[in-house]
């Protein structure tokens, strides 16, 4: 097993380091800063110094050999906009990200494995086929029309719910619910297929001859054997909805790292850009670690 984590943990070095390389040419692609940053009544010298100062006068694999240096460190330079650590912007985004996210991802998995079994035991009938339906128009409605449909709705034609804004719990429930119908249709899907395969495995009507509940046999015995691909989507849905959070909080105006990202794209702000997305992947590579480890637990053939 320690040899196992080992491999993966240098497999994520490994990603990590192409991730760095991707993300310092993609954020220099977008242009040069110094227009968007400096006054519009700024001279040439003005630009010129600016880009010597924070180094973009030097070649590109100088700049990214430093920059290598410099996050080896944890040092993720200075925004450009606003003279402050980048490093700084992203902590204060990711706290209202992960709340948003990890409730999104504990509603999503309610929902989708009390869905997903629900259908797998009643195969074929109605309750099955609206569990089908709901599972489809998750998976087909894009989040931020269905955002801007629930603030039409329960803020404006039913002033129930904050359409916008963040710090009382109820302004978590529209972008909460918006972010997790993607992720709770999709792990309805799977559990509901893995679940009605296993409810036909021979160890179930083994279990059914032997007269053990029913209950015992689809929660304890059932949902057990078919967790395996279930845990390991959910650690690729929990990183799908970091990613898909941008879109919902700027719908939502949630001060988080989508609002973080986008502004500092928007103004070529380097540091901020490459600071939000390394530790964004930072933590996906985490949950996937984990991941594999829930994995091992529950399948010891894995630890082989």
């Amino acid at each position: 097993m320690s040899v196992y984590l080992v491999k993966r943990l240098g497999q994520a070095l490994v990603t990590l380091l192409f991730l760095t390389l991707m993300v310092f040419a993609l954020a220099r692609l977008t242009g040069d800063p110094a227009p968007l940053v400096l006054p519009t009544e700024a001279t040439a010298q003005d630009a010129q110094f600016f880009r010597q100062q924070y180094g973009l006068d030097r070649s590109l694999p100088e700049q990214y050999l430093i920059f290598l240096g410099n996050i080896s460190r944890g040092d993720f330079g200075v925004s450009f906009r606003y003279r402050e650590p980048a490093i700084g912007f992203v902590m204060a985004g990711l706290g209202p990200t992960l709340r948003l996210t990890g409730l999104a991802m504990l509603l999503a998995v309610v929902v989708g494995l009390g869905l997903g079994i629900l259908a797998a035991v009643s195969r074929n009938v109605w309750i099955d086929r609206l569990v089908n339906l709901y599972a489809s128009f998750g998976q087909a409605v894009p989040s931020f029309w269905l955002g801007l449909m629930l603030v039409i709705l329960f803020s404006i034609n039913l002033p129930w719910l904050p359409s916008s804004g963040h710090g009382t719990a109820w302004h978590y429930v529209l972008p909460v619910i918006t972010l997790s119908v993607f992720a709770s249709a999709s792990i309805t899907r799977l559990t509901r297929a893995n679940m009605a395969e296993a409810m036909q495995s021979d160890f179930v009507h083994m279990e059914r001859v032997l007269g053990l509940p029913e209950t015992n046999i689809v929660l304890r015995h059932a949902l057990r054997n078919a967790s395996l691909p279930i845990v390991t989507y959910l650690g690729l849905q929990f990183g799908l909805l970091l990613g898909g959070a941008i879109v919902t909080e700027r719908v939502f105006a949630w001060p988080g790292l989508g609002q973080i990202i986008v502004d500092a794209i928007l103004h070529r702000d380097y540091p901020v850009i490459q600071a939000t997305v390394l530790v964004t992947a930072v933590m996906f590579m985490l949950i996937n670690l984990a991941v594999d480890v829930t994995c091992m637990v529950l399948d010891p053939r894995l630890r082989v």
